[in-house]
């Protein structure tokens, strides 16, 4: 299977070092976002889509943070990070470092597959 769900220890640090790490095998990308905002809804659609998708041979690893139930983890990763904190947001990583980031309108399918290459 070519999607590999991760699930991120609470704390930021710890999270982002299980990032750095599992990104040096894969794609990573942590997908930030609000159950309660159309605009996360929307980005999580599109963030989907990507997802189903993807082809068979890629592989790419993926974490959910949910801005409000993970508040301390959301906030912490992106301070952890030298990120804004952004709801909706993708943090993607590879071979061990951030990326990119972007967030809002700027989620697309196209977006990541961009980034997948």
């Amino acid at each position: 299977m070519p999607i590999h769900d991760l699930q991120l220890d609470p704390d930021p640090t710890a999270a982002r070092a299980q990032l750095e790490a599992a990104s040096r095998a894969r794609p990573v990308v942590v997908f930030k976002h609000s159950p309660i905002c159309p605009v996360s809804d929307r980005a999580l659609r599109q963030f989907r889509k990507f997802l189903g998708d993807l082809p068979p041979a890629r592989e790419l690893g993926v974490a959910h943070v949910d801005v409000i139930a993970q508040r301390p983890l959301a906030r912490g990763l992106t301070a952890a990070l030298g990120v804004e904190h952004q709801s909706p947001q993708a943090l993607w990583f590879e071979r061990g470092a951030l990326a990119w980031h972007d967030s809002h309108g700027a989620l697309t399918a196209e977006r990541f597959a961009k980034a997948l290459g």
